[in-house]
């Protein structure tokens, strides 16, 4: 095994953390803001990238820094080491209601295609690169842009979605259609598209926006209930002053009558 081999365990149910046991040694990397505690004799220390590529030299470090730019994250991630004799626990917490999701690397052909803001920490080595889309139409509508995020090694990884997550076995050539902001991660085999929904009414009045993936296996999909973009607009919707928030029709026929009968 080329990357550290960690133990863990998730703590909790719609705001989970995960607790990353260390032996001397091991170190565990994580995204900047996913940290929650750790016991004293725990070093800190800020890496270029990911990590996997620092006995690669100077142009190794820019390159593995430089991928992460391009996801939108930090060009910084933090590595966490067991400095001390006996095992150590560091924790990370999701970011918002959800589940943390364990992938091992090595059950999943050693790749693994995720959202660009999905991932949470991993053990040491394994690689956080980029995975461009191949055809434009996934890129211009795919929700994450024509990059997400790639996970490589032999070892632990750790990612977060939304609400409840649902992992399904596709068959050679079947094919499952979601929408967009629900598609958390995949593996290399399963072909990823965009689809235009069909109908004009559909399209402009079913408020399930116009686009929708279509992933046909072989592989492995990870979908989740709850997408955060979904979530924010809901909040945004319901804060105070917001037109679109005071009435549980929002943008039906009947919610119009109701606004008016409000004096809206």
């Amino acid at each position: 095994m080329n990357n550290h081999d960690i133990d863990y365990k998730i703590e909790g149910q719609e705001m989970q953390y995960v607790e990353i046991e260390l032996d001397p040694h091991e170190t565990v990397i994580a995204e900047a803001g996913s940290f929650m505690m750790m016991e004293d004799g725990i070093g800190m220390e800020t890496i270029f990238g990911d990590g996997s590529s620092q006995n690669g030299g100077v142009m190794g470090k820019l390159f593995g820094a430089g991928k992460r730019l391009l996801t939108g994250e930090s060009l910084f991630m933090t590595a966490f080491t067991n400095e001390g004799a006996g095992k150590k626990h560091v924790s990370f917490a999701s970011p918002y209601p959800g589940k943390i999701i364990p992938l091992d690397l090595s059950l999943y052909g050693e790749r693994m295609i995720c959202q660009k803001d999905s991932f949470l920490c991993a053990a040491k080595g394994v690689s956080v690169g980029i995975a461009f889309q191949k055809k434009l139409g996934a890129g211009f509508f795919g929700g994450e842009g024509f990059i997400m995020q790639k996970l490589e090694g032999d070892g632990l990884a750790f990612v977060h979605a939304g609400g409840m997550i649902k992992e399904l076995d596709l068959a050679s050539g079947e094919t499952l259609k979601v929408d967009t902001g629900c598609l958390v991660a995949m593996t290399s085999s399963v072909t990823y598209d965009i689809e235009f929904v069909r109908g004009v009414k559909t399209a402009l009045f079913g408020g399930e926006g116009l686009f929708f993936a279509t992933l046909q296996g072989p592989g492995k999909v990870l979908v989740q209930s709850l997408p955060f973009s979904r979530l924010a607009s809901r909040v945004f919707s319901a804060m105070p002053g917001n037109p679109a928030g005071r009435s549980k029709d929002e943008g039906s026929i009947t919610g119009g009558l109701f606004n008016l009968f409000n004096g809206d």
